[in-house]
């Protein structure tokens, strides 16, 4: 490992770098920050060679970009594309953005806005369910969102105009962008051509691994302990309960988390459950927790409650039950049966799909983990209590809808791992006992300042905030 040979005063800038490219995936001369690309420069060597043998991850490096290639051990709906206000893309916006890289590929080195809709139009006009009309204010909203997710990216940068003017009136709006070629073609490089599968399973690591036995360690061992680093940067905790058996040996080997720490410089806390990777810099998570906001306060809330209920030695026993299995089948039948099957793409695709290595041997798998059911009736009940006791500092359009306000709190503690929502309520996970004991203070106005100002405005600036005696927990 590369790493071990850097100085203890030049690590830190290494880590630094591990964090930004596993993190953003594609580093431009303005994405993340201008300061990014230069740092992968300077380590692209130790990178490439370290990122390769602890996850199988393929690193390039050039004059302009820096593009990490992932290998997917299995489909994650849970880190979609987002727009500028976070909404998450839905199918028409990726649509959009799909066909605009393929129209960006073909065109020179600018292209207006207009020209670029009418191309994505022409385009999408030969896919069936997919439309732009620039006549519908939806579409043009949907196809500015994609251009927009290309333009933070740097792969088009506005020249002149303004897109949102356009998004408003096309006929009077406009904008020009020049187009970088070489982020263009950095973004989308699949494993394989798309073209030539006949399921998305060809994209997963078992059938895209190019691992071959080195220094007596077997195939087998070494794409399992890649596999393990993988979800440990990936997932915000590695529960043994969901690991299979060569899993959980590879696991439980301290160099598997030692090697990850080194690399990203984050703190492993292991407990009988499993792993959590800390990020004490917050510069790798996607999502900061305990965070600002009233979602991200409730949730706060919510945990440390769960927590109390949990620990309550006087109520009634809870139910344990085990996470449900989580196939993905349901989801490569969708993407499967989306894939053409006449024509070139049915010529090109693959009979069979080839699966490299040897098959690994049958075993016994453990025993399911159980994790304690909180009913929906409780959680309704406690986010009714939560609202009526600081409620006033909460957002206005939360105050009233209890129902949205338990389904984004219990949303962003499920994106956590925090907990499972299952039928019926939600599975408490461990690391949610590290929210235990959450301390609350609302800081009021000075009443004589209200005064001062406005006597008969309303009380808008109260704030709320929730601590906990806990580190921060962060999504690695």
């Amino acid at each position: 490992m590369r790493a071990r040979e850097i100085t203890p005063l030049a690590l830190d800038s290494y880590q630094r770098a591990a964090r930004i490219i596993l993190s953003n995936h594609l580093v431009t001369t303005s994405y993340p920050d201008r300061a990014a690309l230069p740092l992968l420069r300077r380590w692209a060597t130790e990178l490439r060679d370290d990122l390769l043998e602890l996850f199988g991850y393929r690193l390039e490096v050039t004059e302009t970009t820096a593009r990490l290639f992932t290998v997917s051990d299995r489909l994650n709906p849970s880190a979609p594309a987002r727009t500028a206000t976070e909404r998450t893309f839905d199918r028409t916006r990726y649509s959009y953005l799909a066909l605009c890289l393929a129209a960006l590929g073909r065109a020179g080195n600018q292209i207006t806005l207009s020209e670029l809709a009418d191309h994505v139009a022409a385009d999408a006009a030969q896919v069936d369910g997919v439309e732009l009309s620039t006549d519908r204010a939806s579409d043009r909203d949907a196809f500015v969102d994609a251009v927009s997710w290309l333009g933070v990216r740097g792969a088009i940068a506005l020249a002149d105009g303004d897109a949102n003017g356009w998004a408003s009136n096309p006929e009077a709006g406009e904008a020009l962008y020049d187009i970088d070629r070489s982020v263009v073609v950095a973004l989308f490089r699949p494993p394989r051509a798309l073209q030539h599968l006949h399921s998305i399973r060809g994209l997963l690591a078992a059938e895209t691994s190019t691992a071959s036995e080195e220094d007596g360690v077997p195939l087998d061992a070494k794409e399992i302990g890649r596999r393990v680093r993988r979800a440990l940067v990936e997932r915000p905790v590695v529960l043994a309960g969901e690991l299979d058996e060569h899993e959980l040996i590879a696991l439980a080997q301290p160099k598997t988390a030692v090697e990850v720490e080194l690399l990203t410089g984050l703190i492993a806390e292991r407990r009988a459950e499993g792993i959590a990777m800390i990020d004490p810099t917050g510069r790798l998570s996607d999502v900061r927790f305990p965070s600002t906001g009233t979602i991200a306060q409730v949730a706060l809330l919510l945990a440390g409650e769960i927590s109390d209920r949990i620990l309550d030695v006087d109520a009634p026993d809870l139910a344990k039950l085990p996470i449900p299995h989580e196939s993905d089948e349901y989801l490569i039948e969708q993407l499967d049966a989306a894939i053409p099957e006449a024509g070139i793409f049915e010529d090109l695709a693959d009979e069979e799909v080839p699966m490299l290595g040897p098959a690994p041997e049958p075993v016994d798998p453990p025993g399911p983990a159980t994790y304690p059911l909180i009913d929906d009736d409780w959680l309704t009940d406690k986010i009714a209590e939560l609202v009526d006791r600081f409620g006033r500092t909460f957002a206005a359009q939360w105050q009233a809808d209890h129902k949205g306000l338990r389904t984004q709190s219990l949303g962003l503690l499920q994106r956590l791992r925090l907990t499972h929502v299952v039928p019926g309520g939600v599975l408490v996970l461990p690391v949610l006992a590290r929210y235990r004991d959450v301390v609350v203070s609302v800081r009021e106005r000075d009443p004589l300042i209200d005064f001062a100002v406005d006597n008969s405005a309303p009380d808008t600036a109260s704030e709320f905030s929730g601590t906990t005696e806990e580190p921060e927990v962060e999504n690695a």
